[in-house]
């Protein structure tokens, strides 16, 4: 079980950190960085989740925008729409 947790940490980390836009990619991988190691199992799986959404959505997600598509409303995403940025 802890081997399959540590690949999926990696796997978040990785996808955190390169996303397709430097602003997206900068901005993941802080909060990732920030949060990972402080997440259950079920939260690591919201999280993957929520990286595999488009740049596009999450960007707007994180203004108040309205998305095209339905953002989980989970601890994970109010984690991240919370999150300050920090370089």
């Amino acid at each position: 079980m802890t081997n399959s947790i540590e690949e999926l940490k990696k796997k978040i980390i990785y996808r955190s950190s390169y996303r397709g836009t430097k602003e997206m990619d900068a901005l993941l991988r802080s909060f990732v960085e920030k949060v990972i190691n402080s997440l259950n199992n079920e939260d690591l799986l919201d999280l993957y989740k929520l990286l595999n959404i488009d740049d596009d959505n999450l960007y707007k997600f994180k203004c108040d925008i309205e998305t095209s598509i339905k953002i989980p409303n989970n601890q994970i995403s109010k984690l991240f729409k919370e999150y300050k940025f920090e370089k």
